[in-house]
């Protein structure tokens, strides 16, 4: 019996083509494996992970215990959201345990060409996540939305008068504020009333090209921001409540200043004629002399280009840096202090922003450096450079100080940062020491403080005389300790609201300046005009 099995087993390896049948054999396997996974109902391939160990794996309840022996899980693969930092462990699954070595050598390119697929269609779905479903408009807002402009911000007008108190809100700090409930409610109306037209006029690149580097970028990332929004800007003019003239001082400067003329009158022209063109095409300036419109301009000049123009100097709402009060063109209570910012790569408008060390690792009480620009500035190194270890005074960051401790090192060392004026009333120190959590020292006479509509400085500020400077340390240390742990806290607070967002978030800078233009132009309205 023996001898014949070995017979008939030399006689079958020389007919039958083994080979062909074992590749036959895993074709077969694999085409049941899939036809299987098909054929099966969703809900029933249904099945989700609940530790990340692999330790519990909760299946549908209609997978019998048997199916469910087929699949195995193999320790968690790390996956990265494109737009956090955080890692977050996803299981993964194999199939079956044990695939037929031809299977798995025949199917390994297509394997790796469909998880390329998958991959790139979940970066996709990762960076185009879907926008959260809209919550149909109330009865209110519908009623506010088929209002005419006018009537609309005399509906806003009389909602002012009868403001609710805010006990608490998550989003809003109170101490920062003049009044919290004030502001709450009235930007509340702004995000359900305010539209913006933009004027298409103008030619590049004085008129819309942004102007996003450098210490005169805020009205640069204001235009880009406004221009890029839809919840607030109309393409109907018929509609809008405020009117943007969406020019840059900045641009201005750069196109027509002619250098070392001293004259800037060219200037004011072009932007006198720019205006007058519009008037002519559009009725929506002569309506209201201009006293809708707005322009936003962060270069020392902006309150000079106005000066050819006498509505658009007197009657149009001006977002300035330089907000000087002694020279009667901004106008305290119709004008809004804009802060100026210094934005060094707009690609990361946000790069530096925090990271300032405890109070209790804050040796310096006082820091500045700067060119001398102005008067105050002398002034300032006369009585403090060199005269005292705790007040580091300089012009220029000398090259020995700075190869020990950088500028911002300073600035993140100090309890209190000097932010005196230069040859104009504002300065981005005030801001930079914001970002680097430094109470700022504000030494500039006739002033008016960015946003300070809303916003109560003495909480995160001190202001200083110019003739106070002799006296500066001892008006620094004459602050208990306890007052200032609350300002430099408050500081902290503070800072959402001077951040450019490449997208804005509520409560940022450029909501902020918003909200000062639309509380502006509801300054105007008279209820008794209803």
């Amino acid at each position: 019996m023996k001898k014949l099995l070995q017979l008939v087993a030399v006689v079958l390896m020389k007919i039958i083509n083994w080979k062909k049948l074992s590749f036959l054999l895993a074709i077969i396997t694999a085409a049941g494996m899939v036809l299987q996974t098909y054929t099966l109902p969703p809900k029933t391939m249904a099945f989700f992970y609940t530790s990340l160990n692999g330790s519990t794996v909760h299946l549908s309840e209609t997978l019998s215990l048997e199916r469910s022996e087929q699949f195995h899980f193999v320790p968690t693969a790390p996956v990265v959201s494109l737009n956090s930092s955080s890692v977050q462990s996803v299981p993964v699954a194999e199939g079956r345990a044990r695939v037929s070595p031809l299977l798995r050598s025949s199917s390994s390119r297509r394997g790796r060409r469909r998880d390329a697929k998958i991959d790139r269609s979940n970066e996709q779905k990762a960076v185009s996540s879907p926008p959260p479903p809209r919550t149909p408009p109330t009865r209110l807002q519908r009623y506010i939305w088929s209002l005419p402009p006018y009537e609309a911000l005399l509906f806003a007008k009389r909602e002012m008068q009868n403001v609710l108190t805010v006990t608490e809100d998550p989003e809003l700090y109170a101490p920062l504020f003049r009044n919290v409930s004030v502001f709450k409610r009235s930007y509340e109306l702004m995000e359900t009333i305010l539209k913006v037209y933009i004027y298409p006029d103008g030619g590049r690149p004085i008129f819309h090209v942004p102007h996003l580097r450098g210490i005169y970028a805020s009205e640069g990332w204001f235009m880009k921001l406004m221009e890029e929004n839809r919840q607030f800007v109309s393409k109907d003019p018929k509609k809008a409540h405020l009117f943007y003239l969406p020019y840059s001082a900045r641009q201005l400067e750069m196109a027509l200043y002619v250098p070392n003329s001293h004259n800037m009158r060219p200037l004011s022209i072009f932007l006198r004629d720019y205006v007058n063109k519009i008037a002519a095409k559009y009725p929506f300036w002569n309506r209201t002399h201009g006293s809708d419109h707005f322009l936003v301009a962060c270069h020392d000049w902006g309150p000079y280009t106005v000066n050819e123009h006498q509505e658009l100097s007197r009657n149009t709402i001006k977002a300035l840096c330089n907000a000087d009060l002694s020279e009667g063109i901004f106008v305290a209570g119709k004008d809004v202090s804009l802060p100026e910012t210094t934005i060094k790569n707009p690609r990361r408008p946000l790069r530096n922003v925090g990271g300032g060390k405890r109070v209790s690792q804050r040796p310096i009480l006082a820091f500045f450096a700067g060119n001398m620009h102005g008067r105050v500035r002398p002034t300032l190194l006369k009585y403090w450079s060199d005269k005292d270890e705790d007040m580091r005074i300089y012009g220029p960051l000398p090259g020995r100080v700075s190869r020990k401790m950088t500028y911002i090192g300073h600035m993140k060392s100090s309890r209190f940062c000097i932010c005196p004026m230069g040859y104009e009333v504002n300065s981005p120190r005030i801001v930079e020491a914001i970002y680097f959590e430094c109470v700022p020292v504000i030494i500039a006479e006739n002033f008016a403080l960015p946003l300070n509509d809303v916003l109560d400085w003495t909480a995160f500020s001190v202001v200083v005389a110019e003739k106070d400077i002799p006296k500066l340390k001892e008006i620094l240390l004459a602050i208990p300790l306890r007052r200032y742990l609350v300002m430099q806290t408050n500081v902290k607070m503070v800072q959402k609201h001077f951040l450019w967002n490449p997208k804005p978030i509520k409560y940022d800078l450029f909501h902020m300046v918003l909200h000062s233009i639309w509380s502006s132009r509801l300054n105007q309205i008279q209820v008794s005009e209803s």
